[in-house]
């Protein structure tokens, strides 16, 4: 074959090849930002069920949750720091937040350098927002040491 013999160029091979790598890249870009929003779903999902055994007012299992050990009453002497009654005088009825009839688990933000996040829950709608601290290593709850601003949808496009 020479040069006069080549091939006829096919327009359509390279718009199929063009369309190949902007759906790549797009593809890349989406699962990037994907696994980044989704990189702290473990602890807002244990925000999640927490909340929901404190709204179904099973606070037994909500405080298994909070220390992550299911089988807490087995071994309450390791828990002497937040005994149970002391649990229960701040999540039951008469706590902070009263009954829980709903709540959503807004954001969660990790700050720079710490071995645990924050994440921001509403409760019944009320105004001020429920703050929890989890512990990356072992998804343990504690109270929170600082409020975080959720924002706009920016905010939650980037979080």
């Amino acid at each position: 074959m020479s040069l006069l013999d080549a091939p006829q160029y096919d327009e359509g091979r390279d718009r199929r090849r063009r369309n190949a790598i902007i759906a790549g890249v797009f593809a890349v870009l989406f699962l990037a930002w994907l696994g980044y929003h989704l990189r702290n779903y473990p602890a807002r999902h244990a925000v999640d069920k927490f909340f929901t055994a404190i709204q179904k007012q099973d606070y037994e299992t909500a405080y298994g949750i909070w220390f992550n050990d299911p089988a807490w009453r087995d071994h309450r002497e390791k828990y002497s720091q937040y005994p149970y009654n002391d649990f229960y005088r701040d999540w039951g009825p008469g706590g902070e937040w009263g009954l829980v009839k709903s709540h959503a688990v807004n954001c969660s933000v990790s700050p720079s350098g710490s071995s645990g996040l924050i994440v921001q829950v509403d409760v019944n709608h009320r105004a001020d927002h429920a703050y929890m601290w989890v512990q990356k290593s072992d998804t343990t709850l504690s109270f929170s040491p600082n409020e975080i601003d959720c924002g706009n949808w920016f905010g939650w496009l980037t979080e």
